[in-house]
């Protein structure tokens, strides 16, 4: 089996700089442009941040730990590389696209790959509607805010906020308040990876909301649809024995 071509990239990191270093020593540098698999060396932020800057590239990514968090990262090893790379399994992940209407009349759109995230901007809790596809669920949610997580951003903010754990397969979206006070007991809902969700900021004058994408923040919103974008796929690679199902499935036995 021919070894598949690669090129390195790395986090800022002193630890990702000088495992790059030693990587295209060992194996030599690749230009994206001639490559068929992208390594990305350090955590979920560098991942994360890879997937947007190559997503119209169509390459798999293939990440190695060399952060502090590494959920989507393999083990890192310098050893035998372009046979792990053959031998390593795709996970497909479909990104979140937002589209935003803003109280001053402007609108934009962001892609998200973890989670779209309403936060309020002010002291003041946040007032918002929830429909879901055109069915109104919530006339009121009375929060700090509320997210939409994909199964791969689920252990991320969407976990922290006490969301569940979706696993890739699982065709759901998390929907998960972040710190609400009405209604007090609910926890959030799985969605069906086909739902589109709509939330309706009341009040955005005295209590201003704000919008997130992964990286994209969007202020002062009043209206913020969310729904997966099949046309997208996004190929993670992971090793057999640390595949990505697995350690979601893992992460729910965690103490």
């Amino acid at each position: 089996m021919t070894a598949p071509k690669f090129a390195l990239v790395a986090s800022e990191t002193p630890e990702a700089a000088e495992a790059l270093d030693r990587l295209e020593q060992r194996y030599g540098h690749r230009d994206v442009e001639d490559a068929e698999i992208i390594v990305a060396l350090g955590g979920d932020g560098l991942m994360l941040e890879t997937l947007h800057r190559f997503m119209n590239q169509g390459l798999p990514i293939y990440g190695m730990n060399c952060g502090t968090v590494g959920f989507l990262m393999n083990q890192y090893s310098e050893d035998d590389l372009p046979e792990r790379l053959s031998a390593a399994e795709p996970a497909t992940v479909h990104p979140l696209r937002m589209t935003v209407d803003c109280v001053n009349g402007t609108s934009c759109e962001a892609l998200a790959i973890n989670e779209v995230s309403l936060l309020r901007e002010g002291r003041q809790a946040a007032k918002i509607g929830i429909a879901i596809d055109s069915v109104e669920r919530m006339d009121e949610l009375i929060c700090d805010g509320v997210m939409v997580a994909t199964p791969a951003g689920s252990t991320a903010y969407n976990l922290s906020a006490h969301g569940p754990i979706v696993p890739i397969g699982g065709q759901l979206l998390a929907l998960t308040p972040i710190s609400a006070f009405r209604p007090r007991r609910w926890r959030g809902a799985l969605l069906p990876a086909s739902a589109e969700v709509v939330f309706t900021v009341h009040e955005p004058q005295k209590r201003p909301v704000s919008a997130t994408a992964d990286f994209t923040e969007v202020r002062d919103v009043l209206k913020v649809r969310v729904y997966e974008d099949k046309s997208l796929d996004l190929n993670l690679l992971f090793d057999p024995e640390h595949d990505l199902e697995e350690r979601i499935i893992k992460e729910q036995f965690q103490p």
